[in-house]
């Protein structure tokens, strides 16, 4: 795996719950920008067709590939660029809170299902049972949900980096309370030590991308999706931070360097015991 240089773009958009229609073309367009960005690979937000946890659906999600997916694979052909985004997955009569990765070519390349659901929605979704990695022209790509990437949760991501994954994107939905006050409690901090520690355990690049807009429904209605897209470098730093806010919808551009790995198995092991980490 060569190191690796590219743009990828943050997809900070509205997702207005239930309106599956109006959020894809809002997806299309994001997509659209980022081509015309030059960007390389465009990270979009957690549920993005349906929005988080809403109850809309049950009726309306679709199977993947599918309707939904199927849009966002003929965006990501026409611009000739990598996708990686959230939907709501029906498989029979389960539902589960998905993630695509998607070729330039159109072809879903990796799909994930979030695994550390919150107990909100448990009624709404099951589990995931397996993660993997993709290889792409651009290195090795991991892909995993919000929640996936808690302090408490940081296995999923230990996992796919020994997979090989050389960067870590993240669709996700970070919500707070409506009242809440960012000069006062400046939202992020949880975000920035989980992604930290495992951006500078596997020299690994880690991106999260959240929508913005109010949430209108299920058991959080009433709270706002603020935004706050993060990526962290492998150093630990932060190379880019979206802005907060329930209409802070924007695009985001970073310029993206991909250590090589040439490490694997029980070398991995060695390394981060080299750096401190004990295995728990």
């Amino acid at each position: 795996m060569p190191e690796s240089r590219f743009t990828l773009a943050m997809g900070q958009m509205l997702v207005e719950g239930g309106n599956a229609q109006a959020n894809l073309t809002r997806a299309r367009a994001m997509i659209d920008d980022a081509r015309r960005e030059g960007c390389n690979v465009v990270v979009l937000p957690e549920c993005l067709d349906l929005g988080w946890a809403n109850p809309a659906a049950l009726e309306s999600a679709q199977p993947i590939p599918g309707p939904f997916s199927d849009v966002l694979c003929q965006a990501a052909r026409e611009s000739r660029i990598h996708v990686v985004a959230g939907l709501t997955e029906r498989e029979g009569d389960a539902l589960y809170n998905a993630a695509v990765l998607i070729s330039p070519e159109g072809q879903i390349l990796l799909r994930h299902r979030k695994i550390n659901l919150l107990t909100d929605v448990e009624g709404i979704y099951s589990v995931g049972a397996s993660l993997s990695v993709a290889s792409t022209s651009l290195g090795t790509i991991g892909v995993d949900i919000c929640a996936d990437n808690f302090p408490d949760s940081l296995a999923l991501g230990h996992a796919l980096a020994r997979m090989g994954a050389q960067i870590l994107l993240s669709p996700c939905a970070w919500a707070v309370e409506a009242e809440h006050d960012n000069t006062k409690e400046p939202y992020g901090g949880l975000w920035r030590d989980s992604y930290s520690t495992l951006a500078k355990l596997y020299d690994m690049t880690v991106v999260g991308v959240s929508n913005v807009g109010w949430i209108n429904a299920g058991p959080w209605k009433g709270r706002k999706c603020i935004g706050c897209s993060l990526a962290i470098g492998p150093t630990g730093q932060i190379i880019a931070q979206g802005q907060y806010g329930e209409s802070a919808e924007c695009l985001v551009t970073i310029s993206v360097k991909l250590a090589p790995r040439r490490l694997a198995g029980t070398a991995i092991a060695k390394m981060l015991r080299s750096k401190g980490y004990q295995g728990h």
